[in-house]
């Protein structure tokens, strides 16, 4: 049986990942990447960088409902690769991992329009939340 957890905790619990993309002095980011996700948090892999988009900072309002809605997301509107977009890696300012998450075009944690990247062209996200669900 599935836990059915109180939405207070479930907001508390994105509270820290809202903190831990906030850390440092300026603002977080979502380092998106060819290839296998190495273990979590593990180094890269023979992975390409493809492009860096930043978060606001803060990044989102506290959460409510279980849901933590980002503010604005900042495109990069050169990438600096050309490959297909696999998975992404959310840092703080200064680089510490945040956590590592899957890139697609439906069903992945990051849907983007095309996984298909060019170096030279944007990338962008045009609105991201995370839930923190019960079933």
């Amino acid at each position: 049986m599935a836990l059915g957890i109180a939405t207070t905790v479930r907001n508390n619990r994105l509270t820290q990942i809202l903190n831990a993309i906030d850390a440092g002095s300026g603002s977080g980011t979502i380092k998106i990447y060819t290839g296998t996700r190495p273990a979590t948090g593990a180094a890269l892999s023979g992975n390409t960088l493809l492009g860096t988009l930043t978060f606001s900072d803060p990044c989102a309002a506290p959460p409510s409902g279980g849901v933590l809605t980002f503010s604005s997301i900042t495109q990069d509107a050169s990438a600096d690769a050309t490959g297909t977009a696999a998975w992404a890696r959310i840092e703080d300012s200064t680089g510490a991992f945040v956590f590592d998450c899957s890139v697609g075009t439906a069903g992945a944690d990051i849907n983007l329009s095309s996984t298909s990247i060019t170096a030279g062209g944007p990338i962008s996200i045009t609105s991201a939340t995370i839930t923190d669900g019960n079933p």
